[in-house]
């Protein structure tokens, strides 16, 4: 028998969800497909369920450039409790420890900030949605199971506190790809000495996207069936790499380039990734994909949409 197709409706863009407290990442892009009836979709890249803030969800060609956002810089503001350790980094946990909070000036906190200011390194936290031989790490944490893991490289870009008051203090946090804002936050309370938590986090941008171009999940539920409306809340699937540089292909040139054929383009970057659209019919652009120059100049294709 051959495979059944989706079902729901092929439909194409980005929506960007202001993913609420309490619910997993993909719980969210479960509740949003089905409020869209979308046939294809994926999210780009977990959000813990304390968590808040811009979750970009792909919705059919877009799944295809869903990597490029998964890649992306991130921005964060993590409400931070000092004095409290939990297993997992965060107010979900187990508390395994209380510390009195000495008196800590911002001279101190400052020298403790820029420690990890720049290239760092971290250790995943085991409750965290790594996966070690197919298995999340968080599922292995809560039989009790604990496995060796590697340090990674993060970068952090901006770390500064924005508020103090008491024992709990908010941090702004912009960093690369894969750094866990809850492994950060508890390096920095052990330094300080109390150790520390997460009680608050929230995405303030991921890549190209911030906070203030997100629909709330009571927004989309309030436009629920209403196709038209609903679908105008969906983004260019184009939008994913929005601020890399631009090239335009003739249809001839966009032809070779759709057949995987490297392609010469007038006053392309000498390097790097971009966005390629061809000129359509009517003038209009077409995205057609993303490509890298290479060291001859020439652009060659990398991810294309339909073709």
């Amino acid at each position: 028998m051959g495979r059944r197709g989706r079902k729901g409706r092929n439909i194409s863009g980005i929506l960007l969800l202001d993913k609420p407290p309490g619910m997993t990442s993909n719980a969210a892009l479960q509740v949003v497909k089905r409020l869209f009836n979308a046939c294809k979709a994926g999210h780009t890249g977990s959000l813990d369920p304390l968590a808040t803030g811009v979750l970009p969800l792909c919705f059919g060609e877009a799944t295809k450039f869903s990597q490029f956002l998964l890649d992306a810089d991130k921005k964060y503001l993590a409400r931070v409790k000092l004095g409290v350790i939990t297993d997992s980094g965060d107010a979900d946990g187990e508390v395994l420890e209380r510390r009195p909070v000495p008196e800590i000036d911002d001279v101190r906190l400052e020298e403790v900030l820029q420690h990890y200011r720049g290239d760092i390194t971290q250790i995943p936290s085991m409750f965290s949605a790594l996966k070690v031989d197919g298995q999340p790490l968080y599922k292995l944490a809560r039989k009790g199971i604990e496995v060796e893991r590697k340090e990674r490289p993060v970068s952090i870009y901006r770390l500064e506190a924005s508020e103090r008051e008491g024992d709990e203090l908010t941090l702004l946090v912009h960093c690369s790809k894969g750094t866990y804002v809850r492994t950060l936050v508890e390096d920095i309370g052990k330094e300080l000495g109390p150790g520390a938590h997460v009680i608050g986090l929230r995405r303030l941008a991921a890549g190209p996207f911030d906070a203030e171009e997100t629909f709330t999940m009571s927004e989309l539920e309030a436009k629920n069936g209403n196709w038209q409306e609903m679908d105008q809340l969906l983004l260019p699937v184009s939008s994913a790499v929005k601020n890399w540089p631009m090239v335009e292909l003739t249809d001839v040139t966009a032809s070779y380039l759709r057949q995987g054929q490297p392609v010469q383009v007038a006053n392309a970057p000498t390097d790097g990734w971009v966005r390629i659209f061809s000129e359509s019919d009517d003038n209009d652009e077409e995205f057609i994909g993303v490509g890298e120059i290479l060291e001859d100049g020439k652009v060659a294709p990398r991810k294309l949409g339909v073709t």
